[in-house]
């Protein structure tokens, strides 16, 4: 049975078009958790276009499930990290003119320099998990790095249309698949929704799907706890067939 980490990035959008105090992400998360949130999740960007230094600082002092910190593989971030101490960092890649994240990482292309990031947050006592797209060279590359964890990126089977999602999920399953099979653990995340998301819950050895922004949509109308709560329930107890053109939650 998969973990649901929500993920808060898009409260703190909202108060950062204003730049002003509110809404408070910190507060936020607290309300995610009372929803039934197995852990909070936030990307501390370079540019700090959401999240910001403050933030996690405090989230770390107040969330009482886990917190995971998306992040660049870079000094400044590493510190940050280091410093902090969130229960796990996931290393993501990161350019300025994108929206949102675009694909997984590419550890293989950078894998000796990931492997030393990687080893020193580990001995900080910091998990780490690798944000990567289903194929087995990036798969194998991040066992490589020493990390336990990895997480599949799903924006391709969430963007895919319904001629293509089986394609897609069957990618993701197989990703997981070759993943446990080198030995690391599966999480996943990027674009799901309260439409698609039980077949990605219900792959087999899936531990933890990241989901934010269809939450945070939800949450304008019925709210922040009632929102975690619905997606909880679909994540917990998912249809194993895809949702072929599904409107319903």
């Amino acid at each position: 049975m998969a973990s649901l980490g929500v993920n808060i990035d898009h409260i703190a959008n909202v108060r950062q078009a204003r730049r002003t105090v509110e809404p408070d992400p910190v507060s936020y998360a607290l309300l995610a958790e009372l929803g039934g949130a197995d852990g909070i999740t936030v990307h501390l960007r370079e540019d700090r276009r959401h999240i910001q230094d403050r933030d996690v600082e405090l989230l770390r002092q107040t969330v009482r499930s886990r917190l995971n910190l998306e992040m660049a593989a870079t000094a400044e971030m590493e510190a940050i990290a280091l410093r902090i101490k969130p229960d796990m960092v996931t290393l993501v890649p990161e350019k300025r003119e994108e929206v949102t994240t675009e694909g997984g990482l590419d550890v293989a292309g950078q894998l000796e320099p990931l492997k030393g990031l990687v080893g020193r947050l580990q001995e900080a006592g910091i998990g780490v998990s690798l944000f990567v797209d289903a194929e087995t060279s990036q798969l194998e590359a991040c066992r490589a790095t020493g990390a336990r964890w990895v997480e599949l990126h799903t924006g391709t089977y969430a963007e895919a249309t319904w001629q293509q999602q089986p394609l897609e999920l069957a990618r993701l399953t197989e990703g997981s698949f070759i993943a446990r099979s080198l030995g690391l653990r599966v999480n996943a995340g990027h674009g799901l929704t309260y439409q698609n998301v039980e077949p990605v819950a219900a792959i087999e050895g899936m531990e933890e799907l990241n989901i934010g922004h269809t939450i945070v949509a939800r949450a304008l109308a019925v709210g922040l706890e009632e929102a975690v709560r619905q997606m909880k329930a679909l994540v917990q107890n998912p249809r194993r067939e895809p949702l072929f053109g599904s409107t319903s939650s």
